[in-house]
């Protein structure tokens, strides 16, 4: 265990959609926060609330460059969180050489920086390290189907390299090191424009826009609500994992694109018409984690249902489509609909 001198979390990426769900909670539990993000893909409006709090400060950069002065002259870093990456197909391909040297370049400049801070390290992979896979569902042994040619290599192959970077710094005694593959992961925050199934439904729906189904629909994904993501984040940061072995957080429970659908449409009331495109190259057919390793290891499991998720996540995207009226031309019918079904639960 780190000594007990006071705990100081450096988080890259932490303006974007789950970093500044954890730069929140770290506050919360009484650490001092550096907030470090390019905002290539994050909205600073997503810390706006926190720049207020005497322990929490916000620095813009990109670590593909060499890290600010005022990062690495500081010796007080106890936990360094790396989330800086684009994470979905439209944000990484936009700028697939910048979205791998994040991945490369990046994380190897914050290790060297937990190395000379004597800082814990962890690193948030992702699940797309199993490409489409033909295990399922995926453990942390399976070794992934990966295209490492294909229009997705940039991320995928951009984290399988920063994996092995992280753990030879761990095998060499240089650095103490967490890596978590973290699956689909959705909820406030979310960029309306950021192309992932859960944001593209919600906010097709609830602007009474067509809504886009990929394929026939039946490919797979498992949704974790971002509170229950950014807990298994702090609990395995916390925990003394120490067997070189990368660990799942993702929800276990597995929908189809049309089950998911269907939860949106019930939950908006939307009267949106469903258009089909194309498949992505290389898009996944199924993905679900075994999330063993994390029950037994973190005493971690998510508590937050699908639903529940997105009765919260419509609301906030509805209070953020409103905002950008006239691009967006709301039936009041349909954002009711989603204000209503929010409200009852957070009041739970």
């Amino acid at each position: 265990m780190i000594s007990m001198k006071k705990n100081v979390s450096l988080v890259a990426g932490g303006a974007g959609f789950i970093g500044s769900h954890l730069c929140r909670a770290l506050l919360e539990q009484g650490h001092d926060v550096i907030c470090l993000d390019n905002l290539q893909t994050a909205r600073e409006v997503n810390v706006e609330m926190l720049e207020g709090h005497r322990a929490f400060s916000f620095i813009r950069a990109d670590i593909v460059d060499p890290l600010p002065d005022a990062v690495t002259r500081r010796r007080d870093i106890t936990r360094i969180y790396n989330l800086a990456c684009a994470a979905s197909p439209p944000q990484y391909q936009a700028d697939p050489e910048h979205t791998m040297l994040t991945s490369v370049v990046g994380t190897d400049r914050l290790l060297r920086l937990a190395e000379q801070n004597g800082a814990r390290f962890l690193l948030t992979s992702t699940s797309e390290v199993y490409g489409d896979p033909e295990a399922h569902p995926q453990r942390e042994d399976y070794r992934g189907w990966v295209n490492c040619t294909g229009p997705r290599a940039c991320y995928d192959e951009g984290k399988r390299a920063a994996e092995a970077i992280a753990f030879d710094f761990a095998r060499l005694g240089r650095a103490d090191v967490r890596v978590a593959r973290i699956f689909n992961t959705y909820g406030p925050n979310m960029h309306p424009d950021d192309g992932r199934v859960i944001s593209n439904f919600v906010c097709q729906a609830l602007s009474g826009k067509d809504i886009t189904i990929y394929g026939d629909g039946s490919q797979t994904r498992s949704f974790c609500y971002v509170s229950d993501m950014v807990d298994g984040l702090m609990r395995l940061m916390e925990s003394d994992v120490a067997d070189l072995q990368p660990i799942n957080l993702g929800n276990p429970e597995e929908y189809s694109m049309m089950e998911v659908l269907e939860l949106v449409r019930a939950q908006t009331g939307t009267r949106s018409r469903v258009i089909r495109k194309p498949l992505p190259i290389d898009d996944p057919r199924r993905r679900r984690p075994d999330i063993k390793r994390a029950r037994t290891l973190l005493d971690w499991e998510p508590r937050v249902s699908l639903a529940e998720g997105l009765a919260i996540t419509c609301a906030f995207f509805e209070k953020e489509l409103f905002s950008q009226m006239p691009d967006y031309a709301f039936d009041g019918a349909i954002a009711g609909a989603a204000s209503t079904a929010s409200a009852g639960l957070a009041a739970e």
